[in-house]
Parts: structure tokens; sequence; C-alpha cells
């Protein structure tokens, strides 16, 4: 799992191994909120739950700013 900072509170990031087989992406989670963003070959949503558009404005940026880290933990995870 991987916390970012932003102009959100503290949003946790995780891939989960049951995902195996579907492109890179991170599923992230606060509070009761819940989104799905694919992180190659671009950053984009494929799902969300309760998070306003604004939110997922940064989140989306978040995601971006870090996208070269998530990819090398994505590819740690999956390419064993």
């Amino acid at each position: 799992m991987c916390r970012l900072f932003g102009g959100l509170d503290l949003i946790d990031l995780a891939s989960f191994s049951a995902d195996i087989g579907e492109p890179p992406h991170v599923h992230v989670k606060r509070e009761r909120k819940e989104a799905k963003f694919w992180i190659d070959p671009l950053v984009e949503l494929e799902f969300n739950s309760r998070f306003a558009a604004h939110e997922l404005n940064v989140i989306a940026r978040l995601i971006q700013e870090n996208r070269e880290y998530l990819m090398e933990q994505w590819h740690e995870h999956f390419d064993q």
C-alpha cells in the first residue's frame, strides 16, 4: 500500500493480487469512498464510488505525478 498527500487528506492506494491479468491500475480508498484508476498507458478513471469530481481531479493529478513509481511497484508485485 502506498499513501499520497495532496489537496485531500491522506489517500490510500493499493493493488490487489486478484487483479493479475488486468492492465496496471490503482485502487484509491479514503473513508467510505473508493475509486479505481488505470495507470497505463494513461491515467484514466475506471470506477468511482462517492468521490466528488474535484477530489477525483486531485487524485488523478497525484497519480500522474507518481505514475513512474506506481508502475515500478506494479511490476515488482506482478512480474515475479
